[in-house]
Parts: C-alpha cells; structure tokens; sequence
C-alpha cells in the first residue's frame, strides 16, 4: 500500500509498506494491505512501519489522525 505520514515539519515518511501498527485512542491497530477503509485518531506512541523488504521502522508520533483509503493508500498527519 502507499503510505504517508506527514507532520507540520517534514515529510516523516512516503512510499510503499505493508503494514503500519499504530496506537488509537481506542487501542493499538495494525493496518495491512488491502485494509478497509478507516478514519481514526492517532494517540502518543511509536507508529511502526513494515517495508516490503521485512524492515521495520519506527516513528514517534505525538498523536495524529489516520485515513485508510478505498484505493489502499494510506495517510496519517502526526504531531
């Protein structure tokens, strides 16, 4: 899926992932591949990335809000 996680001062990431597992105000989420569409807000906690290649990667995040789209792209504006 493509993903972007954006916040006030940078591009934090863009591009292709498999997955992103993230914490909500309602409990921690993973969002894989092909996921329903969602909107939801973000909480303080690590937002974590899983590449194609396997890798994973973590971005701190301050809270935010989370938009799966129906075309499998995904979109978190962070703080």
């Amino acid at each position: 899926m493509r993903v972007e996680i954006l916040s006030l001062k940078k591009i934090e990431f863009q591009g292709q992932a498999q997955g992103l597992n993230v914490k909500t105000m309602s409990g921690e989420i993973t969002v894989l591949d092909h996921h329903v569409p969602l909107i939801t807000v973000l909480a303080r906690g690590p937002a974590t990335l899983i590449l194609p290649n396997g890798e994973r990667r973590t971005i701190p995040i301050a809270g935010g809000f989370l938009e799966m789209g129906p075309e499998n792209s995904l979109t978190a504006l962070v703080d």
